[in-house]
């Protein structure tokens, strides 16, 4: 084979290449949850209060949460949060059905409880404890920033760029991303989502 041949082979193989990973790489763009002026893309559940404040969104009051309008599976969500008031409660709901009253009974959260500030919550029940401690509630502290990696039963979370924990064992396919709301002021911020799997259902 000639010096020619082989790099036209090289050149060839690497457009099929690239062709192969077309799918993946459109699937793997990151989607953002929030567009900073409404709650486009999102349902309120039972009685629950989100607002709009200086591109934030705000959750105000009620006992309830705010869910995505799709579905996902494997995904990678990014979110920056901050608590407003003291006594702190909320949460991130994922792979969660419409079940359940004012929660969803069927699924996972992220808790974002002060003394249960990233634990894993199946339902109503403490699955795993996070060693990372709550954030004070000062305007000048930082936003918290979490990211949550799901493939298949494996779920991973990193808080502020840390590894806090990993798990196995994640028993539902798909479901809805949500916040939880708990009668407390949250700011979120920065919300976006990236699907491993390449494919989203309707809600």
């Amino acid at each position: 084979m000639t010096t020619t041949m082989r790099r036209a082979a090289r050149w060839a193989m690497a457009v099929l290449g690239a062709l192969a990973m077309g799918p993946a790489a459109s699937g793997a763009e990151w989607q953002s949850l929030f567009n900073g002026r409404d709650l486009a893309g999102w349902v309120p559940v039972h009685d629950v209060r989100f607002e709009v404040h200086d591109g934030r969104l705000r959750l105000v009051r009620g006992m309830g949460w705010l869910r995505t309008e799709k579905e996902y599976g494997d995904f990678v969500l990014e979110v920056e949060l901050r608590p407003l008031v003291e006594r702190y409660d909320s949460g991130l709901f994922f792979r969660v059905g419409l079940e359940g009253k004012p929660w969803p009974t069927d699924g996972w959260q992220i808790n974002l409880r002060r003394d249960l500030w990233g634990a894993l919550i199946q339902g109503y029940r403490t699955v795993l404890r996070s060693p990372v401690e709550g954030p004070d509630v000062d305007e000048e502290e930082p936003w918290s920033k979490f990211r949550i990696e799901v493939r298949g039963r494996k779920a991973t979370l990193e808080v502020d760029g840390k590894r806090v924990w990993e798990f196995d064992g994640i028993d539902r396919e798909r479901g809805y991303l949500g916040i939880q709301a708990e009668d407390r002021v949250f700011d979120f911020r920065s919300l976006r989502v990236r699907e491993l799997d390449g494919a989203g259902g309707e809600g």
